[in-house]
């Protein structure tokens, strides 16, 4: 297939379906079809519309950008020096931030999440991504160390960061250009080549990403996308195929356990971020009218797909109810419509058979007796938007701590609100799950919030705040939530290998 995309995949995005475009393979620097011609749809959760056919690979695909990204490695890319690739990967970081509006059309066509949180959020993000990692690989201190050797004399040692080498980047559908640079920023800047497989939800900006990659000339096979599913189709070629060094993955802890299977077949090592059942704990001397903002920026945005979300909150009793009652006004605040709409506050779920799976948590919460403070249901929308994935931002009050709606990971719209009276109750509750990836305090009282950050179970501690980040930072998961950290200096020790260099001296 001719790389000629870049005339036709933002029209097509911004048609949303008047014109269905096809999303090939990226490989070797070329955009091909399957080699058996399978294809599977893309549609749009806004409405339901067809936005294009997807390529649909198999062991051929992976096998050609296995072998591709091999001899880029051993060849041109293997051999520029650091500064070279870094003015390359800030060149990718220009170039998408160039064409912004066509990865934003294309983001935004894939999720239906509103252009106001992707164009502040989800494309920035996606862009300084390179530029993050180009310059820690860049400004990256090494161990020297001299030492006396046996017959008198002296030696010196030093290490050296080497690339693992053909890295698979199996990224998620809630926010697919932010996490998949976020894995493919730092192994281009440690100097592996990557094959991507992104979400089947999500293949637009994955694959828009090829012709930026050409544009500014990176080497055919650096970046390869093979699109597919997971059992039986790409995502289980790629994690299993013998020619692939190492495996990160963002998604569920099912498929990553998944994927951790296969890749003990090789020693290879993997970087997971996975699920999470986070808790939010509001003491009675926060900021009120902060945490409520926050705890609902933290349940609702990105229509609660975000692996960072708060579904659990504890709230200490003096302000139970009001935070309860202000915290329903924020939700039915936000109004649900198409991502060009400034008004929207909510997009749709990512999919039908999503919104199933949450509505199936909503109907459980309802069995299991939940007083619902608000939402729990499907909410009327315009005729022409009544076949998108749409669901109502809701809140719970009055279930157990054993309720599924409290123990399982929802990735929706929602969360539980219950009252805490110590400070070793709240405690004792938000550690009280299989995950363990972030918390969010409120308190003003800062000795407090010292001691509850070092005592909850989690990678990461957010005091006074949501979503805040410093990428130089390390980020992943405890317990079921996650193996590894990224960010900063951290990336790079997945990324690359040490390696040990000894110098006798006379």
């Amino acid at each position: 297939m001719a790389n000629d995309l870049s005339t036709r995949l933002p029209q097509a995005f911004s048609a949303r379906g008047d014109a269905a475009v096809q999303f090939p393979h990226f490989i070797n620097g070329f955009f091909v079809a399957s080699r058996d011609g399978r294809t599977f749809e893309n549609r749009s959760p806004v409405d339901g519309s067809l936005i294009g056919k997807v390529a649909e690979g198999g062991q051929p695909e992976v096998d050609a950008a296995v072998a591709a990204a091999r001899a880029a490695l051993e060849g041109p890319w293997g051999k520029l020096t650091v500064v070279q690739r870094v003015d390359l990967l800030y060149a990718v970081a220009d170039e998408i931030n160039r064409r912004f509006d066509d990865f934003l059309s294309a983001e935004v066509a894939d999720t239906g999440k509103p252009v106001s949180l992707a164009s502040h959020l989800d494309i920035p993000r996606g862009a300084a991504n390179f530029k993050i990692f180009a310059d820690i690989i860049r400004n990256v201190p090494a161990e020297t160390f001299e030492m006396n050797t046996p017959d008198g004399g002296t030696a010196l040692n030093y290490a050296l960061r080497v690339p693992r080498g053909v890295v698979a980047v199996v990224s998620p559908w809630n926010l697919p250009l932010l996490l998949m640079t976020w894995k493919v920023g730092p192994a281009l800047a440690c100097g592996n080549t990557v094959i991507v497989k992104p979400s089947e939800e999500t293949p637009g900006t994955a694959t828009l990403l090829g012709e930026v990659m050409n544009k500014v000339g990176i080497p055919p096979g650096v970046y390869n996308v093979v699109h597919g599913f997971g059992p039986d189709s790409a995502g289980e070629f790629l994690t299993s195929h013998p020619g692939i060094n190492a495996i990160t993955f963002t998604g569920e802890t099912r498929t990553g356990s998944a994927i951790m299977k296969a890749a003990s077949n090789g020693l290879r090592p993997v970087s997971f971020e996975l699920g999470g059942k986070n808790a939010g704990i509001v003491f009675a001397d926060a900021d009120f009218d902060a945490a409520v903002d926050g705890i609902a920026r933290a349940a609702f945005s990105n229509c609660g797909q975000v692996c960072l979300g708060t579904e659990r909150v504890y709230v200490e009793r003096p302000i139970f109810e009001r935070f309860v009652t202000a915290l329903k006004a924020k939700a039915e605040a936000m109004k649900p419509g198409i991502p060009q709409d400034k008004e929207t506050g909510i997009g749709p779920l990512i999919s039908l058979e999503h919104r199933s799976k949450v509505l199936s948590y909503y109907e459980k919460a309802r069995a299991e007796g939940a007083t619902v403070v608000t939402g729990g249901g499907v909410p009327e929308m315009p005729a022409a938007l009544s076949n998108g994935s749409w669901v109502q931002p809701t809140i719970w009050t009055g279930l157990p701590e054993t309720s599924a709606v409290i123990r399982e990971e929802i990735f929706g719209p929602c969360c539980h609100i219950a009252p805490f009276d110590t400070e070793d109750e709240a405690v004792a509750r938000a550690n009280d799950t299989q995950y363990g990836l972030c918390t969010t305090v409120w308190t003003t009282n800062l000795s407090r919030a010292h001691r509850l950050a070092k005592r909850i179970e989690v990678g990461l501690c957010w005091i006074n705040s949501w979503f805040l980040r410093d990428l130089r930072t390390p980020f992943g998961g405890s317990k079921q939530s996650g193996i590894g950290r990224e960010g900063g200096v951290h990336s790079l020790e997945f990324y690359t290998d040490l390696r040990n260099v000894c110098v006798k001296l006379y």
